[in-house]
């Protein structure tokens, strides 16, 4: 039997990588306006920033995304009381189904999230650190990346942008929900709202008419991560901001996010970001004297 081979057709093609960083930008910090000769997808884990360019210009807030065309004047910058989490990707994708995203913001969801954090993850084994110094010469290639690793980023870039235009195509963007399971949505929601609170399983388990054995599976099944590992990771992430903004020492920001004690706030910072909390602050000094 004879077997013709069909060739994919390569809707959309991520042809070169410039540059992958996730930034952890100090409040009030801007950028020059500027322009590439490559696309950069700008996402706002947390936070707001303000976006002034050539196809968009306003808020971009927490869990949004705008992907400047090639050539586009473009800079962005913090407000006085947000000190906010950046990823900013350069690539060459010649596609003009990408051109509408220069000119509205698209929300992500979960997944779409998910598969931008493993295009964060794959960049980090593949390019030295730092990665949030806002420099594109810094930016250095490893010999001893992973097999693979550069094919891993240009294919999960793909999928994200995929994705991103199916979605748009289909008007789902922005109105969908992070899971199919709408219970598991709600307590989602919840602990975003509620985090800097002492939330426990059983206080969600009753809130929501679940058991825990139950709930921590659904949870990680929609989100990758245990309720409680969700929940610190979110103190962690906030109370960066709050040392990057400057206004409350190491006990007040333990206090605010409801740790029990300041020992315990920095085992749980070491842990998660590997520097102690101290040493995250030296950093963010340094940068000031850049």
């Amino acid at each position: 039997m004879e077997f013709k081979l069909k060739r994919f057709e390569k809707a959309i093609e991520v042809t070169r990588i410039a540059n992958i960083h996730y930034f952890e930008f100090i409040n009030r910090y801007r950028t020059v306006k500027d322009n590439h000769t490559f696309r950069e997808l700008v996402y706002v884990d947390t936070g707001v920033i303000n976006i002034d360019a050539e196809g968009f210009s306003g808020l971009l807030g927490e869990n949004m995304m705008i992907i400047h065309k090639s050539g586009e004047i473009h800079s962005l910058s913090c407000t006085d009381d947000t000190a906010p989490n950046v990823i900013i990707i350069g690539f060459e994708c010649t596609s003009p189904e990408l051109d509408a995203f220069s000119q509205s913001p698209v929300l992500l969801n979960s997944e779409q999230q998910r598969t931008l954090t493993e295009v964060i993850k794959e960049g980090r084994t593949v390019f030295k650190p730092p990665y949030d110094i806002p420099n594109l010469k810094d930016m250095k290639k490893r010999k001893d990346y992973p097999f693979g690793a550069d094919q891993m980023i240009k294919l999960k870039l793909e999928i994200l942008l995929i994705d991103l235009i199916r979605s748009r195509k289909t008007s789902d963007i922005g109105t969908q929900n992070d899971t199919d399971d709408p219970k598991m949505y709600e307590i989602h929601s919840y602990i975003k709202k509620n985090f800097k609170e002492n939330i426990t399983l059983g206080e969600l388990c009753f809130l929501f008419g679940t058991n825990k054995t139950t709930l921590c599976s659904a949870f990680k099944n929609a989100y990758g991560d245990t309720v409680i590992g969700y929940i610190n990771k979110l103190k962690i992430k906030e109370a960066k901001r709050l040392m990057r903004e400057g206004n409350y020492n190491l006990t007040e920001i333990s206090s605010i996010l409801r740790f029990s004690s300041l020992h315990y706030f920095s085992r749980m910072f070491k842990k998660q970001e590997r520097i102690s909390p101290s040493e995250y602050i030296r950093t963010i000094k340094s940068r000031l004297d850049i």
